[in-house]
């Protein structure tokens, strides 16, 4: 699979499914890889041409010193893009990877056909919770965080009844590399997309998880509310929600690009 070249970082990139189909582009969160779509992956590369690709500092892209910001993963996106020789694509982005296609939907209008924005948020007031996140990070390194995060990102329920399953996303996030790992914390705690919502022009799909505490319900809401036409799909579930709903977000992804 091709390695990508965006401004010096090597971006790490899969792509299946039909040549001539419509593409589906897809984007993780914080602290997981392109693998994180495996449950989707197959039945949309049967619809789509699925390209799923790593963020800088996460599985097998570049890991680069620094604070990232959000407008600069967005470039590495668009960096995809151009280099796959994609005009325009759906995208559809889980919480960090909604952040960057909020990012995408205002800054890159023209290469947008349709935006899923899926358990994610615009803005952070409280700064201090990430700056405590980071420092947690630096302190601990990513092991140290794995637990803390599994509770954030899946219910109860679900934790205990797929023990199997659970093991699967902490050996993800523990793969994530620590410098990576702060770098996006960084953007996400400085990002600010609430004004730019009124520019995103892409029929614009919003997913919240009712029980997501990590961007709850009504952080998707307003996304919704900013977003002119927006629609919004709730699904039971925390964080990840392709995870621990597969099949209900692969027919809210579907019924919403072949609307």
């Amino acid at each position: 699979m091709p390695v990508i070249d965006a401004g010096g970082c090597p971006i790490h990139v899969e792509v299946e499914g039909p040549e001539r189909a419509p593409v589906l582009m897809l984007s993780n969160s914080l602290g997981t890889n392109l693998h994180m779509w495996d449950d989707q992956a197959p039945t949309w590369a049967k619809a789509f041409r699925l390209v799923r690709y790593d963020r800088r500092g996460h599985g097998k892209s570049g890991v680069p010193k620094g604070a990232y910001t959000m407008e600069q993963l967005g470039r590495d996106a668009v960096a995809v893009m151009d280099a796959l020789g994609l005009a325009k694509v759906n995208w559809c982005g889980l919480s960090m990877g909604g952040m960057v296609g909020q990012w995408l939907g205002a800054n890159a209008a023209g290469r947008i056909n349709r935006l899923i924005l899926s358990n994610t948020h615009s803005f952070y007031p409280d700064k201090a919770m990430w700056d405590d996140r980071i420092r947690m990070a630096q302190e601990k390194g990513v092991p140290g965080m794995v637990d803390a995060t599994m509770e954030r990102w899946f219910t109860k329920e679900f934790r205990e009844r797929a023990p199997e399953r659970i093991a699967v996303m902490r050996e993800m996030f523990l793969k994530t590399q620590l410098e990576g790992f702060i770098g996006c914390c960084e953007a996400v705690r400085n990002m600010d997309m609430r004004d730019t919502h009124a520019r995103i022009t892409a029929p614009t799909l919003v997913i919240v998880g009712t029980k997501d505490p990590s961007t709850p319900p009504e952080a998707g809401k307003e996304i919704q509310s900013r977003v002119k036409g927006a629609k919004l799909a709730e699904l039971d579930a925390a964080h990840i929600s392709n995870f621990e709903q597969p099949q209900g977000y692969v027919d809210t992804v579907v019924g919403f690009l072949k609307a």
